[in-house]
């Protein structure tokens, strides 16, 4: 069994239960927060391939994994003030916190929020400091960007992505799971197939879908309002050293919600385009990712 494999098991004062995985190395830490629709599993392939003067945690967040889903989340907050607790009981300070798609909301929500915690922060495919819109739909079934929602209940009664998502996984539709991966995030290159598997029976693990979707939605970091949050410019609390990393064909967190990222840290970032790379650069493009990322750290 891969060493990776092996999941340890934090219980917080919140009453849930973390579950992470840990690859030995020197005194360089990094904390792996995942994305939707995945979990600490999906960070394998950089956790096996990073130099070893890096200790690395994966968690799987409140809901994926092999982690508790006890309570509800209703925000971004709530995840990463789990993140707060795991990191403590951890004992863990002054390391690099990667956030890979909603993975990057929660990671700035915690820079935010906890400043003295992490020395550098890399936005990974990261979603926007701006939140991740959910739009109703018209009748075509396409997006309508003059109605976004507002509610969990409006999403979770949403005819168009969530109903048909969470029926996926309710039926456990691998073959769905895969389309939807292969339509918009493996649009370039894919897993091996024994990993792949492996990556579906992960996703098959989320219990939360509709409850992420209204954390994204209603995210926001930003100085400027959108249409269900304030903006209370909660960015210029992050003053450590940040790395924008990100794929030219990413079909999941489009250019301009990237650039949102950047207008919004206005100068304070390094920025990194990865070519004919999608949502997933660590299948896209691992080895020009894993040296961005050490060297960023490293510098």
């Amino acid at each position: 069994m891969n060493k990776l494999d092996v999941l340890a098991k934090v219980e917080l004062s919140n009453g849930e239960t973390l579950s992470y995985r840990k690859r030995e190395g020197g005194d360089e830490l990094v904390l792996l927060v995942h994305g939707n629709m995945t979990s600490s599993k999906h960070w394998d392939l950089l956790m096996e391939s990073m130099d070893e003067r890096f200790t690395i945690y994966a968690v799987d967040m409140r809901g994926f994994g092999e982690s508790t889903y006890n309570e509800r989340i209703t925000s971004i907050k709530d995840f990463s003030d789990d993140i707060k607790l795991f990191v403590d009981s951890l004992r863990l300070k002054d390391f690099t916190i990667i956030g890979w798609s909603t993975g990057g909301n929660v990671a700035m929500q915690f820079c935010a929020d906890y400043p003295d915690y992490s020395k550098k922060l890399v936005l990974f495919a990261s979603g926007s400091t701006r939140g991740y819109p959910f739009y109703g739909s018209n009748k075509d079934g396409t997006p309508d960007f003059s109605n976004r929602l507002a509610t969990i209940e409006q999403i979770e009664q949403d005819p168009i992505k969530t109903i048909p998502m969470q029926q996926m996984y309710d039926t456990k539709n691998r073959d769905g799971l895969k389309f939807i991966w292969n339509s918009a995030i493996y649009t370039h290159n894919q897993p091996d197939e024994a990993r792949y598997e492996q990556y579906v029976d992960d996703m098959l693990t989320q219990r939360n879908l509709a409850d992420v979707y209204h954390a994204l939605n209603t995210f926001n970091i930003s100085a400027i309002d959108n249409e269900v949050s304030k903006g209370r410019n909660r960015v210029k609390d992050i003053q450590i050293p940040i790395f924008i990393l990100y794929g030219d064909r990413d079909f999941v967190v489009i250019e301009a919600m990237t650039n949102e990222i950047i207008e919004d840290f206005d100068g304070r970032a390094q920025i990194m385009k990865l070519a004919n790379c999608g949502h997933s650069p660590l299948v896209d493009s691992l080895g020009e990712t894993k040296d961005a990322i050490e060297t960023f750290i490293l510098s």
